[in-house]
């Protein structure tokens, strides 16, 4: 393609935000973006210290967490665009002439989250799954500068200008569907498919006033109290890393987990630290809820076709506590098919919120179905009509107040 350039040079080693090793070359036409040259198999990262040495101990965690790269099947390259506080990493897969497609990961979690399911994808698409600022090798936010909802949209906005994508489609995993779905009502004419695994394109609250409130003051005590304790990254052992994070997730088995862990920690001296921005914390503290009235404005203005993967134990509000309440799922499904039509598909998969990682093939082969504009396939439009039926049987039971719905099976 001409594209890469000769120049290569090494990253800085005292660059803390980096957090990674290997070779770089500039990509020419493409301002800002920069291109790791695709790591060699069976090796380990180069330059700097090598993350797979350690105690014998560790050996077997630390192989799993920090292996190279290049465990990705399939993976083309590294990225690292240029933003004002810093970078915004991604990793590619596929050809350059490819339709593009941007991945974008969940809350706390980074571009790893594809690793599973993207190589099981048609391979004539090009993929490229970001880390948003804060998550997995992006720098951290400047000092100051909340990690409010809008920022991370105008993420996405500043990667696909460095890329010179000007219609693309998006693939988003819980957090990062929701941020899709912003992208998608504030730039419609640049979205031609939004793909939601186990995630809404908007995030709804019926008493959303005082929400946002509430949410927001929250927000701000907690990224001002963070600042001033300057309390530095807990540095832990590999297998304490890993224990510590499967607590902190239920729905993420240990494969899962390591595989997170490889691009979401860094190796210092005497253990492991976490790479992501203490600042972030609580997700309801960064989201814009919106009414039932926005919601369906805003499916309005939609112009992608989008189909939604509902994990059958997945989550079903970005706040717990409200999770067993399923009447706001169906108002949003309802206005969505209702409104949509034919550019709407929801099917079910059995699996956890962390569906596309621990079941791929299950998801793989129901998203592959977007290829062209036309409807699922009828093997998976029967599965989709049970789930539509049990949809209907919760809905009148909601409206005759009972709150013993049927399973969603």
């Amino acid at each position: 393609m001409g594209l890469m350039s000769s120049i290569i040079y090494e990253i800085a080693s005292a660059d803390k935000r980096t957090r990674s090793q290997g070779v770089l070359c500039s990509l020419r036409g493409s301002p800002g973006l920069v291109q790791l040259r695709k790591p060699c198999r069976g090796r380990g990262r180069s330059s700097g210290p090598s993350r797979g040495q350690g105690s014998s101990r560790h050996s077997r965690v630390k192989q799993s967490l920090l292996v190279s790269c290049d465990a990705a099947p399939g993976l083309s390259s590294e990225l690292k665009l240029a933003v004002p506080w810093g970078h915004i990493a991604a990793k590619a897969w596929g050809s350059l002439q490819g339709p593009p497609v941007l991945c974008l990961h969940g809350w706390l979690d980074n571009a790893n989250s594809f690793d599973r399911l993207i190589p099981l994808l048609p391979s004539d698409f090009h993929y490229v799954a970001m880390d948003f600022g804060g998550h997995g090798l992006s720098s951290h936010y400047s000092p100051g500068l909340p990690y409010y909802h809008q920022n991370f949209v105008s993420e996405i906005q500043r990667v696909v200008a460095a890329l010179k994508w000007t219609r693309f489609s998006l693939m988003g995993h819980s957090f990062g569907g929701t941020v899709g779905g912003m992208f998608s009502r504030t730039f419609p004419e640049m979205v031609d498919k939004l793909i939601l695994l186990d995630s809404m394109p908007f995030f709804l609250d019926s008493n959303e006033m005082e929400s946002i409130l509430t949410y927001k003051r929250r927000a701000i005590e907690n990224t001002l109290q963070v600042e001033a304790s300057q309390k530095p990254s807990s540095v832990v052992s590999p297998q304490e890393m890993l224990q510590g994070f499967l607590k902190n997730n239920s729905h993420v088995g240990e494969e899962c987990g390591e595989i997170l862990l490889q691009r979401g920690t860094t190796q210092v001296a005497t253990g492991l630290v976490l790479n992501r921005d203490r600042r972030i914390s609580w997700v309801k503290h960064s989201f814009d809820f919106i009414s039932m009235e926005l919601f369906a404005h805003s499916i309005r203005r939609l112009q992608a076709h989008i189909l939604l993967i509902k994990a059958r134990q997945g989550y079903y509000d970005v706040r717990r506590e409200n999770d067993a309440d399923k009447a706001p799922l169906l108002f949003m499904l309802d206005t969505m098919r209702a409104t949509l039509k034919e550019r709407f598909q929801f099917v079910e998969v059995p699996g956890n919120h962390y569906a596309h990682m621990s079941e791929p093939h299950r998801v793989a082969s129901i998203t592959s179905s977007l290829r062209s504009k036309g409807r699922v396939p009828a093997r998976l439009q029967l599965w989709a009509q049970a789930v539509e039926a049990s949809c209907s049987h919760l809905s009148a039971a909601n409206k005759r107040g009972s709150g013993d719905g049927p399973r969603w099976s």
